[in-house]
């Protein structure tokens, strides 16, 4: 079983920069593969970035292409978290930010950006940017 806790959203402008944080609780934190992913209203629960555990393969990322290089995931296994550098930020970010853990099939990477492959989920933080 694990918790997860999300934190760092707000209110920024466009072109501004936010570092969303996830707490994770558990001793088996390192072998999880970790995910972000983000819900605006009206819309469907969207893949954002995900990271392979480190015991995989040394913690690969993916993202989704409207992020790409803009945003950034990283893990501290010694901190049991995962955050979501973000910059560039464009009011599109608007949206509630989840963060996931789970054990996604390692024989494709687009197994990370899929909703079902994770277990476990935060309760979201909100994003808003301004114009």
């Amino acid at each position: 079983q694990v918790q997860l806790v999300e934190s760092g959203g707000g209110l920024v402008q466009a072109g501004g920069s936010l570092r969303l944080s996830c707490a994770a609780s558990g001793r088996t934190f390192s072998s999880y593969a970790m995910g972000w992913f983000r819900q605006a209203p009206g819309k469907e629960r969207e893949f954002v970035a995900a990271i392979t555990a480190i015991s995989w393969s040394g913690g690969n990322t993916y993202y989704a292409d409207s992020v790409k290089g803009r945003f950034t995931i990283f893990r501290d296994n010694a901190k049991n978290s995962v955050y979501l550098q973000m910059n560039s930020l464009k009011p599109e970010d608007t949206a509630v930010y989840y963060c996931a853990a789970g054990f996604p099939p390692t024989y494709s990477g687009s197994n990370y950006s899929i909703i079902g492959s994770y277990d476990y989920w935060g309760q979201g933080t909100q994003v808003t940017v301004s114009s």
